[in-house]
């Protein structure tokens, strides 16, 4: 049976999440929310510069809740409870890279709420946090006994990150060390990093009355002028960010997670570099044996391809998407990625029609 999906929102996750949707065998898109009122009453193909779908967009929660679907991907910039909660009792299923990975008891208490009031599922993934803070780093834990320390980390060059926007006024990039500091991002990253924490420390066993948690922001600054997507980063001025959170028992980092974003490797002061390996995303298990790997296939060839087309945008999008038929089929309430079975691809239709032939 074919299940219908909702798009929330078509910033740069959003727009993968509509070509993952409409690629996906078992998918039907049938409805999509925009933010802004010059994209809405328009067909989602012509608000993202794609063929036709036959969808007309709006930015009217209550019309988007009327639509007969069964799932919402619902990836805003800032999500918002009262829309999620208002989608879930509407009767729709809410996959989301933007919140409820692993929630605290109170959050679950009350989207449980919403949840079983419409007998729907809340599921909180996508990339970092996600599957890098949360999902590989728990199935390599598996390999090893004696776990000491788990590590989840992304290194990119923001350059290549296609929001100039949010680069600028949320990330505070070509800002003074003291605005970016003061910005919000730290905060905007906050509730997500720490759910990915909880969720590594309880799988592994050790009691959240044990843990502190200590967050960090470091900055760069440019030592002589950067060319980026939002303009010139002057010397003096932010052009690299580390954002780590840190897990202790003790004296003992146990866990970390987070991002490192440069504007490349040049002309930075402390002078930080993507290592050896480049971009990547990191994954770090210690124990009896270690597992240490790196993924880089998700970062684009150039910081152009990038802007263009976000290969790590895509994963985030693709997990989230590929979620959504697990998620229909699930018991009502908030479920994490330690709750449900696990998440796979599909097969390109073409191979799964050819497959079906006699």
């Amino acid at each position: 049976m074919t299940i219908k999906v909702i798009q929330w929102a078509t910033g740069s996750v959003g727009r993968e999440s509509v070509d993952c949707i409409l690629d996906h065998p078992d998918l039907e898109l049938v409805g999509c929310w925009v933010h802004s009122a010059e994209k809405t009453g328009k067909d989602v193909g012509e608000v993202l510069g794609i063929p036709a779908t036959g969808v007309i967009t709006t930015n009217s929660l209550d019309e988007i809740c009327a639509i007969d679907a069964d799932a919402v991907m619902y990836s805003p910039l800032v999500p918002n409870p009262k829309e999620v909660s208002a989608l879930l009792r509407s009767g729709k299923n809410v996959v989301t890279p933007v919140g409820w990975f692993y929630p605290d008891d109170e959050q679950t208490r009350r989207m449980n709420e919403a949840c079983e009031a419409a007998g729907v599922t809340l599921h909180g993934t996508g990339m970092d946090p996600g599957a890098i803070t949360e999902v590989f780093p728990l199935i390599m834990s598996a390999m090893s006994k004696n776990v000491t320390f788990v590590r989840g980390e992304e290194i990119s060059d923001i350059r290549g990150y296609g929001s100039p926007d949010v680069v600028r006024d949320i990330m505070m990039f070509g800002g003074t060390p003291e605005e970016a500091v003061g910005g919000p991002m730290l905060d905007l990253l906050d509730s997500g990093y720490r759910q990915s924490l909880n969720m590594i420390t309880d799988a592994l066993g050790i009691k959240r009355e044990g843990i502190r948690i200590e967050r960090l922001l470091e900055t760069a600054v440019a030592t002589a002028p950067i060319e980026s997507p939002i303009g010139t980063i002057e010397p003096g001025h932010v052009a690299g960010q580390r954002f780590y959170w840190d897990a202790y028992v003790g004296h003992a980092k146990v866990a970390r997670v987070g991002v490192t974003w440069l504007m490349g490797e040049e002309n930075l002061e402390p002078a930080w570099d993507f290592g050896e390996q480049g971009e990547r995303f990191d994954i770090e298990v210690r124990g009896t044996p270690d597992t240490v790997f790196a993924v880089s296939s998700w970062h684009p060839e150039t910081n152009h391809e990038g802007l263009d087309r976000n290969l790590g945008i895509i994963a985030t999008a693709a997990h989230c998407v590929n979620a959504i038929p697990v998620v229909v089929e699930a018991a009502p309430g908030v479920q994490t990625s330690l709750d449900l079975p696990m998440i796979t691809g599909r097969a390109h239709k073409d191979l799964i029609a050819a497959a079906a032939q006699p």
